[in-house]
């Protein structure tokens, strides 16, 4: 990694303003379940974690900015930790069970202050390691979450569900994020990233694989008769 992040580092200001840019584009993913919530007028089918997962990834990954004393991350991540809260807002004001989502925000609120009160406490040369660690661990829960599915997925032969555009923008922000990490020469960015880019790559292998809507069961019954 020495050497590669040293034939890149001529090229840091570029890969950092590519990085910057899809991951704010990448930001805007939610934007997709808001419009769904407000066609159907209510947040039924769509769950509030994606949301929060993105305030807490905003959150956390905005302190290891500061610690890294990084512009990029810094930047990028105080614009998505306001497009988490915008979200929320808009989440919170067609949610009907308004009392479960002050409850789950209060959760999320607690984790993330008790996870920012350690890093203030925590020792200057030990906590860049130690944060590194609890955000990869954090950030790949997140990203392996859609495969919890997978046996479903497999069942039904059929990727309905996963969020294309969300998947396969993530394939390419996490690429970038490797790339930048390489060049920081920060072993916890290239480890999150490999990982990150890995899980992203075998969600979106699943859409060559299987359609994104099952086939109908008439048609298959019309096939099996047709075959008989």
């Amino acid at each position: 990694m020495e050497a590669l992040g040293d034939i890149l580092l001529p090229y840091k200001e570029p890969v950092a303003l590519v990085t910057r840019i899809v991951t704010m584009g990448q930001m805007f993913s939610g934007s997709f379940l808001c419009y769904d919530i407000y066609k159907q007028g209510n947040t039924k089918g769509v769950p509030l974690m994606p949301f929060l997962g993105g305030l807490i990834m905003g959150i956390l990954n905005l302190k290891f900015g500061f610690i890294l004393r990084d512009d990029t991350m810094i930047q990028v991540n105080f614009f998505g930790l306001s497009l988490s809260i915008l979200y929320i807002m808009i989440y919170y004001n067609y949610a009907t069970e308004k009392g479960k989502v002050w409850l789950q925000m209060g959760i999320a609120g607690a984790f993330s202050a008790a996870l920012i009160g350690y890093a203030e406490m925590e020792d200057p040369k030990l906590i860049e390691n130690r944060f590194g660690s609890i955000i990869t661990v954090f950030m790949f829960y997140l990203i392996a979450s859609p495969l919890l599915n997978l046996k479903h997925i497999v069942k039904n032969k059929s990727t309905e569900g996963m969020p294309f555009p969300i998947i396969f923008s993530g394939t390419i922000v996490t690429f970038m994020w490797l790339l930048y990490g390489i060049i920081l020469k920060n072993k916890f960015l290239v480890l999150q990233n490999v990982v990150a880019f890995a899980l992203c790559g075998f969600q979106l292998s699943l859409f060559a694989i299987y359609p994104s809507k099952p086939k109908s069961k008439d048609k298959v019954k019309a096939k099996a008769k047709k075959t008989n």
